[in-house]
């Protein structure tokens, strides 16, 4: 059984709270932008529900600032939102950023990219899920199943 290291979100770094201690028996989540994006695409209800039903599990799945980024774009210029409401979107995840990107972050992914052939997006990503603690990774870009050293890939649309 992995056992959970003892980490500090940067919120409560900043409130000075003490370190929160995880349970080996809770799965930590991570999600990936497309998950969030769907939550707020009315255009797919389907879709739409299962992402919301992903993002409302307790405990709260992480994400990083890549994620917000990613988000706000996505929800402006694909989801025609107003600027104002994606920044409130986005506002809402500001929580859940488990991650501080850094070079060392940049240069995890580049190898993670050469070594499992996949776009340095998508090994930012799983690197932040990696370094958040998080067992799964929900998305949709990565393929389902895959186990990435440990971080393991669900689609939440797959049937």
């Amino acid at each position: 059984m992995r056992r959970r290291p003892v980490t500090r979100r940067p919120a409560d770094l900043a409130a000075g709270r003490a370190a929160a201690r995880y349970s080996p028996s809770i799965v930590t989540t991570f999600v990936d932008t497309n998950v969030v994006a769907y939550a707020l695409d009315a255009a797919n209800p389907d879709k739409q529900q299962q992402a919301r039903a992903v993002l409302t599990q307790r405990p709260r799945p992480r994400t990083s600032p890549q994620v917000l980024r990613e988000l706000y774009v996505v929800a402006v210029s694909k989801l025609g939102i107003a600027a104002k409401d994606a920044a409130d979107a986005v506002r809402a995840l500001v929580p859940t950023v488990a991650v501080i990107e850094d070079a060392a972050l940049v240069q995890r992914a580049i190898a993670s990219a050469a070594r499992w052939q996949i776009s340095l997006w998508d090994a930012l990503i799983v690197e932040a899920a990696r370094r958040a603690g998080a067992d799964l990774l929900y998305s949709e870009d990565l393929q389902s199943g895959m186990d990435f050293d440990g971080v393991q890939v669900r689609n939440p649309f797959a049937p």
